[in-house]
């Protein structure tokens, strides 16, 4: 074959220095849809199974990468989703259905989100009318959807130890026939489980297993740290030509046994960890991914094919995004990449990157870390504004904490933004690294409680769980905007011990004004008998009035309370609690504790006989939807609440379909 140079990723033009679902919401298909127009993308509609690939010749393929690139445009600035990664991997998702047999072939995706092109492949188009929604397609991989999709994957750097385990299983059960492949993003290389799955991996020259490194330079953020450097050096080195194609290694140096010489073979990690390498190949030029793949697969040994990509590959507006290259998008017209509609409003996101930025510029002690996210969870603007008080570690939500805990020992005070779901990633670092050591480190965690259309993985429903469990962390919740950025300050300014501060993915309502302040608790509305406390935990705030001034009009007097700093439950709210006839408190964590659960236990220990009744999300885990959608369904709207109190009152038990 003729050689192809390597297409290099768009660098960002300066470095920042400064979600699969179980069954879909109503038991409905998730392959409802109208189809794809013949007209319009007539290979595509062809497509029934992978193996209708391997029927078009090159110049059919090729045109069929540009009717998927069409259609993703066109379905995913409709819906909303993950654009920008999906049209990076069209080519390498069509060859590796080409070189391999799915499902009898295993192929796993990190993460997920960039399965989009592979959902296409395996007879999902039709679902893309309602990628996201409730009771349709889901964003991720979703083993609900299709027998294609062996993994709900969309926490990064888990595939590879997926796929250690799946090739011990082969190996174990003797379908040495069974191929296992995993895609890996050079962002998702960058964490920690991703080193240690390469380390058992390399370490077994026995078991065969195909890594396809796809390397864009880039997660959202540009890939950060000696790995990025390393990649570098790779896309750059001319390729061994000894023996085989131009512009890959050949099978003989590939193995690793006879290297063109030892300082090529040391320049390669992959190779000195135990892998075959192939690479760098195009990866938007199908014959060279094909004989890379094919090539990989016959080796029968672990084997890294290193794909270049460029990340938002064939439409304009993703391409000249220096960003994140449309990471993830909201409805935007096709034609410019521009949002649709207007934006709902401030985001908490947004409130809470300006007042980090204002406090910055008072308190030179603080300083901010994230994994691989600056933007999403609000850290780019003080990354701008202070470079050198701003750390991105790459998706490594471990050694961020750590790495935090080691700046608070010198004398710093770190903010880690991460989102909620991301937390228990780093539950033990933040119990044995930052708790133990009772040192002062704020964690900020975007993305709380329903996040909606991303699904089970990423909605933030445990944080409050597995935080209260954590001797001598304070956790806080504001209702509003005045509150975020006072809580942050305080948060901040706390020296004996952690902090964390939590808050959704939504719009900033207005700011609900305290009635009075009593310690840390805000009484947000008291009616003239204590007949009911409602416990409102932050942006529940605004239902839990509503509900108080309905319940108010049928003679049931009720006072609000938001704690503010909700764990450990302050001793005011204890004895507020004490004085009325029963508590209910409202939050968007699990039922299985969290607030709820706490306030019920310090009530009981108090030796108050108030009973407390406990409203949040179900134990389960959650279809994608709208957060409006999913939190009503859970009865955390007014009139929820106000129904869930009246059966309270009755001694009823709560409704079955919100436990």
């Amino acid at each position: 074959m003729s050689a192809r140079p390597v297409p290099t990723p768009r660098p960002p033009s300066q470095p920042r220095t400064g979600s699969g679902n179980r069954a879909p919401v109503g038991g409905t298909t998730p392959l409802a849809g109208e189809g794809i127009s013949p007209a319009r993308f007539p290979l595509l509609s062809a497509l029934t199974a992978p193996e209708d690939l391997r029927g078009l010749a090159q110049e059919e393929l090729s045109a069929l990468a540009g009717e998927i690139r069409a259609f993703l445009i066109d379905k995913v600035c409709a819906t909303g989703g993950h654009l920008g990664p999906n049209l990076g991997v069209v080519e390498l998702s069509i060859a590796l259905h080409r070189v391999f047999d799915s499902p009898r072939d295993t192929v796993l995706f990190d993460i997920g989100h960039q399965g989009y092109v592979h959902k296409l492949l395996t007879d999902r188009a039709r679902g893309f009318d309602r990628l996201r929604q409730a009771g349709g397609l889901s964003g991720y991989l979703s083993r609900e959807e299709s027998p294609h999709d062996v993994i709900e994957n969309s926490h990064a750097s888990t595939v590879l130890s997926y796929a250690d385990g799946l090739a011990k299983a082969r190996h174990l059960s003797g379908e040495a026939d069974r191929n296992v492949v995993a895609v890996v993003g050079d962002g998702a290389l960058t964490g920690g489980m991703s080193w240690e799955a390469l380390n058992n991996l390399g370490g077994s020259p026995d078991r065969p297993l195909v890594i396809v490194l796809n390397d864009n330079t880039r997660s959202y953020a540009p890939t950060v740290g000696a790995l990025a450097d390393h990649l570098q050096h790779l896309r750059s080195t001319t390729p061994d030509r000894d023996q085989g194609s131009p512009g890959l290694h050949s099978p003989h140096a590939a193995g690793g046994s006879a290297p063109p010489g030892p300082m090529t073979a040391a320049r390669n990690l992959f190779r000195l960890l135990g892998f075959a390498y192939l690479g760098p190949v195009d990866g938007h030029h199908l014959p060279s991914l094909e004989e890379a793949l094919t090539r990989a697969r016959d080796l029968r040994r672990p084997v890294v094919v290193h794909a270049v990509t460029v990340k938002g590959r064939g439409y304009a507006p993703a391409e000249a995004d220096t960003e994140d290259c449309m990471h993830a998008v909201g409805v935007l017209d096709p034609a410019t990449g521009q949002p649709a509609r207007a934006g709902g409003g401030r985001s908490w996101t947004s409130v809470f990157a300006g007042e980090l930025c204002e406090l910055g510029e008072r308190h030179e002690q603080i300083v901010a870390i994230t994994a691989a996210m600056p933007g999403p969870t609000g850290l780019a603007r003080f990354a701008e504004r202070f470079p050198h008080r701003f750390f991105d570690v790459g998706i490594a939500e471990q050694h961020a904490v750590t790495s935090a805990a080691g700046l608070a020992l010198g004398g710093f005070h770190p903010v880690v933004a991460v989102y909620a779901t991301f937390l228990g990633r780093a539950f033990d670092q933040v119990l044995m690294d930052v708790a133990l050591h009772r040192l002062p480190v704020t964690f900020v965690l975007d993305r709380a409680g329903v996040t909606g259309p991303d699904g089970p993985s990423h909605h933030g429903m445990w944080d409050l769980t597995l935080l209260g469990t954590v001797p001598g962390m304070r956790v806080g919740v504001p209702r509003d905007a005045a509150r975020l950025r006072e809580l942050l300050g305080e948060a901040v300014a706390h020296t004996a011990g952690p902090t964390a501060l939590r808050f959704p993915k939504a719009a900033v309502a207005d700011d609900i004004h305290a009635v009075k302040r009593e310690g840390p608790v805000d009484v947000l509305h008291c009616s003239g008998t204590r007949d009911v406390l409602v416990v409102a935990v932050g942006p529940l705030a605004q239902p839990a009035v509503e509900a108080a001034r309905s319940l108010d009009g049928q003679g049931t007097g009720v006072t609000v309370a938001d704690p503010r700093w909700v764990l450990p439950v302050p001793a005011e709210l204890i004895e507020l609690a004490a004085t009325h006839r029963l508590v209910v408190t409202v939050e968007d964590n699990t039922r299985a504790g969290g607030v709820g659960t706490a306030v019920a236990r310090a009530v009981a220990d108090a030796g108050s006989r108030t009973p407390v009744r406990v409203l949040g999300l179900p134990g389960r885990f959650l279809a994608h939807g709208t957060r409006a959608d999913i939190l009503a369904a859970a009865g955390l709207t007014a009139q929820g609440i106000a129904y869930s109190v009246l059966r309270a009152r009755a001694d009823l038990p709560a409704h079955e379909g919100r436990q």
